[in-house]
């Protein structure tokens, strides 16, 4: 299982890299922590083609999100002292909510994530590698290419196996679009 995984994710990130690079609107690094666990995540952004929704008072557009991550538990199997080391690889849909003119904004989304193995650290365990991630953010627009976030986002498999004990997360995200 673990070098199916494995080979899943590689499939996938050579054929990401396959996108020509002016199909990417902007990037992300993301860093966060959760109980005995951290990640690093590093993502590409494709803008919709039009906002979903536009008037005086709300607009509502959004941007596909594929992020590749490393995540390290503090207590694998509980133990304190033991670590466990995997990888992410996912792809959300992020619908963005902003009062047109306000540099503050909201955000969120639910995708499908893959794992390289499955997760079981400090009492939280994972039976499956496929995972769903919903995220809450909010943020702040320095200019209209940059942009720092702060999100909480939760893994679960959607009760397909047990144990599903979830993992959660609290992240910062900053944001470069290009022009």
């Amino acid at each position: 299982m673990k070098q199916l995984s494995i080979a899943c994710l590689c499939g996938l990130a050579l054929s990401c890299a396959a996108l020509p690079v002016h199909a990417v609107d902007g990037v992300s690094f993301e860093a966060g922590t959760g109980s005995h666990v951290q990640f690093a995540r590093g993502s590409l952004m494709w803008n919709f083609q039009k906002a979903l929704h536009e008037s005086e008072n709300l607009a509502i557009k959004g941007y596909w999100n594929l992020d590749l991550a490393h995540w390290r538990g503090t207590r694998y199997n509980n133990q304190p002292g033991q670590h466990q080391n995997l990888n992410e690889i996912g792809i959300t849909p992020m619908f963005r909510f902003q009062k047109p003119g306000s540099k503050f904004y909201g955000e969120a989304g639910i995708g499908a994530h893959l794992l390289s193995e499955l997760y079981n650290n400090s009492d939280n365990r994972l039976s499956t590698a496929f995972e769903f991630g919903s995220k809450l953010g909010i943020g702040y627009i320095f200019s209209p290419r940059a942009s720092v976030g702060l999100s909480i986002q939760h893994y679960s498999n959607g009760g397909i196996k047990h144990p599903n004990s979830g993992v959660d997360f609290v992240s910062m995200k900053v944001s470069y679009f290009f022009p």
